[in-house]
């Protein structure tokens, strides 16, 4: 509830500040959403959030499209990694120290402790959640394919600065959480070292909010030493980790870059799986789905049981017209992948626009499933809305599209529908209830404008 609230809250923060608006549009950040990239960051970081007292399930991960070497937490505990960063790590180790490094900065409350602005309701809701509430307030763009949403903003340039007290606090917590999971160190240290030659390289071009994470001769040599000492020092990563981070690079590289880029770095000679799968997504977004459906085709064969292909696929269809073609794929995605709401969005969106009853009804189940898993996700709520207008169920037709609005701001549309919703549920249902609290909810944001 609270997390809803401050969330709904930014819509209304976000309106209304032009240097904010002014700022997004110098730095050219948008967000993006995917369900493989953040399932595989997921699997990275779960053990780490745990052993460092955590909820992972409390821990949110967020995608930023920008080719700068960062990431960073915001708001308590949500972490974000920038495009950049991903395409750049060398291996999952590298990938698990920038996690563990950020994890340490939760764990520590470093932004909290620092940041006296955070104390001010005001200046706490712009800068600790516009980032998280960006994707959502966004709408959750097509579900997880990776595709971009609309620029926001990142608030203050001082905001995500940590000092080297911190960062070598950060480090030493990393590298307790590494060694109760068994992971090298070498990997974290290797990162850091290539952010140092980073902004060396950089120096003097970059705004300096970029530089949030100072590094020093110091700190590099302390990490060493206990990297040194590290009983896991020379552990590899397993081979299926890797495997993972090779095709989330090549998808990334696919959707953020020109087609010509992308053969460029991927040949049609190369064979790999993450080449294929980057060509797979150059040629859908040329469009040239012949070429796309014939890579994205061998990688389904060979790996039957991967439901991101097949998410890819039923996308690339769906996105040319051929709605019904796309079906069996994205059904196939849910089989495999049946907890992942980002693909349930796309597949309901898919069924409803099949014009069929039968798959009005089955979108509506689908979509139900997937706003149970992600209730934050407002294109979610959308498509809901429109499976309930469908089959005629007004009351909650009513209630998912009050849902929507408080995600996006629109408070007064958000009680509008909440009340319309309660004039068709029965009195003390949970649909009705839940409607109280959004008209609660949104009069209580609303007079706050």
């Amino acid at each position: 509830m609270i997390k809803r609230i401050l969330i709904s809250f930014l819509a209304i923060v976000f309106a209304t500040l032009p240097s904010v608006r002014a700022y997004a549009q110098q730095t050219k950040l948008s967000y993006i959403r995917d369900a493989e990239i953040e399932h595989t960051l997921r699997s990275y970081a779960s053990p780490l959030f745990t052993t460092a007292g955590l909820n992972a399930n409390d821990v949110s991960i967020h995608l930023i499209n920008n080719k700068t070497l960062n990431a960073f937490v915001a708001g308590g505990q949500r972490m974000f990694f920038f495009t950049g960063l991903l395409e750049r790590v060398e291996h999952p180790s590298q990938l698990k120290g920038v996690i563990a490094h950020e994890t340490g900065h939760i764990a520590g409350g470093h932004l909290a402790r620092t940041q006296e602005a955070l104390e001010k309701a005001t200046t706490a809701s712009i800068i600790g959640y516009l980032l998280g509430a960006a994707a959502i307030i966004a709408g959750g763009g097509a579900g997880g394919q990776g595709i971009i949403m609309g620029s926001q903003a990142l608030a203050t340039k001082n905001f995500l600065k940590y000092n080297r007290t911190q960062e070598s606090s950060a480090d030493q917590a990393a590298m307790a959480y590494l060694n109760q999971v068994g992971v090298s160190g070498v990997g974290m240290l290797e990162f850091l070292k290539i952010l140092g030659e980073s902004d060396r390289a950089n120096y003097g071009k970059i705004d300096p909010y970029w530089r949030s994470h100072p590094i020093s001769s110091e700190r590099i040599q302390a990490l060493e030493q206990q990297v040194n000492n590290s009983p896991f020092k020379d552990v590899k990563d397993p081979p299926h980790e890797v495997a993972a981070l090779k095709r989330i690079q090549g998808k990334l590289f696919g959707f953020t870059n020109s087609l010509a880029k992308t053969l460029k770095k991927y040949p049609v000679e190369d064979q790999s799986v993450e080449a294929r799968y980057a060509r797979a997504v150059g040629y859908f977004r040329r469009p040239d789905i012949a070429k796309a459906t014939v890579e994205i085709d061998s990688l389904i064969a060979e790996f039957p049981g991967n439901p991101y292909f097949y998410e890819l696929k039923g996308q690339m269809l769906y996105e040319n017209g051929d709605i019904f073609g796309a079906l069996p794929s994205l059904e196939a995605a849910v089989e495999t992948a049946p907890f992942e709401p980002l693909i349930l969005t796309l597949y309901g969106r898919v069924l409803l626009a099949s014009g069929r009853r039968e798959d009005d009804l089955k979108a509506v189940e689908v979509l139900r499933t997937s706003v149970s898993y992600d209730p934050n996700n407002s294109e979610s709520w959308h498509q809901l809305a429109t499976g309930y207008s469908r089959i005629g169920d007004t009351g909650n037709l009513a209630l998912a599209t009050a849902e929507r609005f408080l995600l996006i701001g629109k408070f007064d549309k958000a009680i509008f529908h909440a009340k319309r919703a309660q004039e068709n549920l029965g009195t003390g249902t949970p649909g009705f209830l839940r409607a109280d609290d959004i008209i609660t909810i949104a009069a209580q944001l609303e007079s706050r404008r």
